[in-house]
């Protein structure tokens, strides 16, 4: 990174930090970055620290693009490392795309990927993501997480958000499922698709917790708002996919239940809610919810106009902190860590983000 770009980059910092309420660190995972173009990171809490990966190469779709991924130890990130390609399963070559991360409790961490063919792949590593096992194809139409975490239910069953696109008589489908695994992950069953996928196109889902067994799932589609669809038994069977008042631009989101209740969503607060244009991935916004259909203004993470900051990530560590990932203008991966017990909300009505 230039020297300029670098200062900027910490004098907005510095004053984004001092009028945000709550925000507490931003930086980049690396600098230089090991490759022209990253998107699409995913981030894991693991017994020995924070682990990050994401895909990088030349361009999205080229065949050099891989699996790479960086682990946070004495304060700061590894260099990054290329974990999974496209070589190691396909020949000739294909790209590697939309990581995901995932640490079942007293299990080996799982790497889950798709290469270019949609094939979907996953690893796993005993060692918190030093080393890693050899591809391992999920077959009979499973998928794995399409972006976001699969989350643990208190049955001890996993239940992993997913999604597809295709093409069908009437236009391209896109439609949300979910796959169920009671075997830590060695084995799948599917659910859905909840959605016909034409009149809502939706995808990428995460999942919240409520209170009674209730789950509800929220994502992006190309209707120019957000999704979601609930769940009255932890998942077995779904409602129908409505569309929420909160804008989309047709770019990916991500969620979390916070251990106090409140649920937290990383989206662009952009796009036209009426006419459905998709626009720039910008801003990049932080809303907060208690019942997860109301939800406030917190953070405002990005606002530079027609420049894209994405695909972000978001968890809440032991500590209680939410650490959060996204694409930085296809550069760089860059990190940030927020306090939610000190976050300052102010509604959101009819879709507008408050000044």
């Amino acid at each position: 990174m230039h020297l300029s770009l670098c200062v900027s980059a910490i004098l907005l910092t510095t004053a984004v930090l001092a009028q945000q309420p709550g925000l507490v660190h931003s930086e980049f995972l690396f600098d230089p970055a090991p490759h022209p173009q990253c998107h699409a990171s995913t981030i894991v809490e693991t017994k020995s620290g924070l682990v990050v990966a994401w895909f990088g190469g030349t361009k999205e779709g080229n065949p050099d693009v891989g699996i790479w991924l960086s682990r946070h130890s004495a304060g700061k990130w590894s260099p990054p490392v290329e974990v999974a390609n496209g070589s190691e399963t396909e020949e000739p070559r294909v790209n590697c795309l939309n990581p995901v991360l995932f640490q079942p409790p007293g299990g080996p961490l799982l790497l889950f990927y798709k290469t270019g063919k949609w094939w979907a792949y996953v690893k796993r590593s005993t060692d918190d993501g030093a080393t890693w096992s050899k591809p391992e194809r999920l077959y009979n139409g499973f998928f794995g997480p399409v972006k976001n975490k699969p989350v643990m239910l208190d049955d001890g069953s996993i239940l992993s958000p997913t999604s597809t696109e295709f093409t069908t008589p009437e236009g391209r489908a896109w439609q949300v499922h979910f796959e169920r695994s009671i075997d830590g992950g060695e084995s799948w069953q599917r659910i859905g698709p909840v959605n016909e996928g034409l009149t809502i196109h939706a995808i990428q889902p995460s999942i919240l917790f409520h209170p009674n067994h209730q789950l509800q799932a929220l994502g992006r589609t190309q209707e120019g708002r957000l999704y979601d669809v609930w769940s009255e038994d932890n998942g077995r069977t779904w409602g129908e996919v409505r569309l929420m008042d909160l804008p989309n631009n047709n770019s990916g989101t991500d969620a979390v239940t916070l251990r106090d209740g409140r649920h937290l969503l990383v989206y662009n607060h952009a796009g036209n809610r009426e006419n459905k244009t998709n626009g720039p991935r910008s801003p990049l916004n932080v809303a907060i919810s208690n019942d997860g259909r109301t939800w406030e203004a917190a953070l405002v993470l990005e606002s530079e106009p027609n420049k894209e900051f994405s695909y972000p990530a978001v968890i809440q560590t032991a500590d209680g902190l939410v650490h959060i990932t996204y694409t930085w203008k296809r550069e760089f991966i860059k990190h940030v860590v927020v306090d939610p017990v000190k976050l300052v909300s102010k509604p959101i009505i009819q879709g507008r983000w408050p000044q």
